[in-house]
């Protein structure tokens, strides 16, 4: 059993070394339901090589409301069976099953070209938090957070299944043992001056949900595209309103960016940040502009397209600035 790595590519493959073998057929059951079956020709003594995690990938739906973070992962099975016929039917000459027993477990991250094939979560001992710490001390885990603010943090159980540890508006530190095994302790950030902070939920590269706050200030923008014709405003008379528009706008398409802050994080924190200009979902939790008494969570994509790591040696204080922009238009068009 293994936690697999779905935006990396996952390979399952086995010989076909048993009698005359004509076909490949891959069955795929995900969630506990056959999703695949797919047949192609083989040969004996030939590789039934096949990628999963594409496949796999389509049936992650991971969903932030704000509030509930759900452990969206599925359940994955793979058997690869050779067949005397060419259409993947007749008698079954070998099967190999993956995992041999159990179920695989895919989460929606990734692995670096440098991990290697086939990268597993948490690319180390079980259980985790899955947030990435200072390498230079592993056994050790921080968060930055505002002062008076609860939260959460991801972690993987000994069987590889994902939950979410939600700690107080004034705890410092989380005691491993059955959760991520390793402490983890709560920075507390005074940022008033700048408002209450903004958090960034993200999906990171071990597949989870991590909060991310930047703590200075929010610049918002709102921009627009739109077409313009000009039209005739001459009556029949041949006389015309002054008050009419003669060049026109329509199709006008709007949206808003943010800018923010993040305030000074330690070197090591890079690797957040990376994460997030890596991740295909994120979330925004704002103060709603209609009710300054309530929030709002809005899906929004990174801007930027490149990061340039900061160092305390080349930038003696890390802060970045990240643009973020709604992930819908402004004006409600959805039809």
């Amino acid at each position: 059993m293994a936690a697999i790595a779905l935006r990396s590519p996952q390979y399952r493959s086995a010989v076909s070394d048993t009698g005359n073998p004509a076909s490949a057929k891959l069955e795929l059951t995900i969630d506990g339901t056959l999703r695949y079956t797919l047949v192609k020709s083989t040969s004996l003594n030939s590789k039934m090589t096949w990628e999963i995690a594409e496949l796999c990938r389509d049936y992650l739906n991971i969903i932030f409301t704000g509030t509930a973070y759900t452990a969206e992962t599925v359940t994955i099975v793979a058997q690869l069976t050779s067949h005397a016929s060419t259409d993947g039917s007749g008698t079954a000459l070998t099967t190999d099953r993956f995992p041999s027993s159990g179920n695989d477990i895919g989460y929606d991250g990734y692995g670096t070209f440098m991990q290697g094939s086939n990268p597993e979560i948490p690319f180390d001992n079980r259980p985790r938090w899955l947030i990435s710490t200072d390498p230079n001390t592993p056994d050790v885990y921080y968060i930055y957070v505002p002062n008076n603010t609860a939260g959460t943090i991801p972690w993987m159980n000994v069987n590889g299944d994902l939950f979410y540890y939600t700690y107080t508006a004034n705890q410092t530190q989380v005691i491993g043992g059955g959760y991520g095994q390793y402490n983890v302790n709560i920075n507390r950030i005074d940022c008033t001056k700048y408002g209450d902070g903004h958090k960034i939920t993200f999906v990171n590269k071990f597949g989870a949900l991590q909060d991310l706050w930047f703590f200075l200030k929010i610049v918002n923008t709102t921009s627009k595209k739109q077409e313009r014709f000009q039209r005739s405003i001459i009556t029949g008379s041949g006389s015309y309103d002054v008050n009419s528009h003669m060049k026109t706008d329509f199709n006008t398409v709007a949206n808003q960016t943010m800018t923010l802050s993040s305030g000074y994080y330690p070197e090591w924190a890079s690797q957040w940040f990376e994460q997030l200009l890596l991740s295909e979902q994120v979330w925004l939790t704002r103060t709603d502009p209609f009710d300054s008494s309530d929030s709002e969570t809005v899906p929004v994509n990174v801007i930027k397209n490149s990061m340039v790591q900061k160092t305390s040696v080349n930038d003696r204080l890390i802060d970045y600035t990240f643009e973020f922009q709604m992930a819908a238009d402004y004006i409600n068009n959805v039809r």
